[in-house]
């Protein structure tokens, strides 16, 4: 499992006065760094093999301004060159906001899913989660 911590930024508030809905996105894809070098080690855009086929997100509570976030991203399910990433943020111990993304391992030169690699497969194994998904925070520390 990878953790992201989040600092809210005030233009990341809506005129609610909660942390936009839309920002939710920008957080998950920044949480996955980590899975993205697995693949592309040094993040170089020009030797990039991924693309995303699906995310999605359901809202639990609103997150504010003002007290960091912990976003964790696990791995539900890895295909032949597919990965599907879930993700988790919380304000504190409170569950905020679930989403999913499915990443293809992709060649952009032939426009073709590829498969993963062993080592790479190898790698994603270590981060499966496989205990219902999302969990109370503090059963999530391991």
């Amino acid at each position: 499992m990878f953790t992201e911590l989040i600092n809210p930024r005030f233009l990341e508030t809506d005129a609610l006065g909660h942390i936009n809905n839309n920002t939710n996105g920008v957080w998950f894809e920044a949480a996955r760094d980590p899975f993205f070098r697995l693949f592309i080690p040094t993040l170089d855009v020009k030797k990039w093999n991924l693309i995303i086929a699906h995310s999605s997100y359901d809202f639990v509570a609103e997150l504010y301004f003002g007290k960091d976030v912990v976003i964790k991203t696990a791995i539900e399910k890895i295909g032949n060159s597919s990965v599907t990433l879930i993700h988790a943020a919380y304000q504190g111990d409170r569950l905020c906001t679930t989403g999913k993304a499915v990443m293809i391992h992709f060649d952009h030169h032939n426009k073709k899913s590829m498969p993963i690699p062993t080592p790479i497969r190898t790698e994603l194994e270590k981060h499966l989660f496989v205990t219902p998904w999302p969990l109370n925070m503090k059963d999530l520390d391991n």
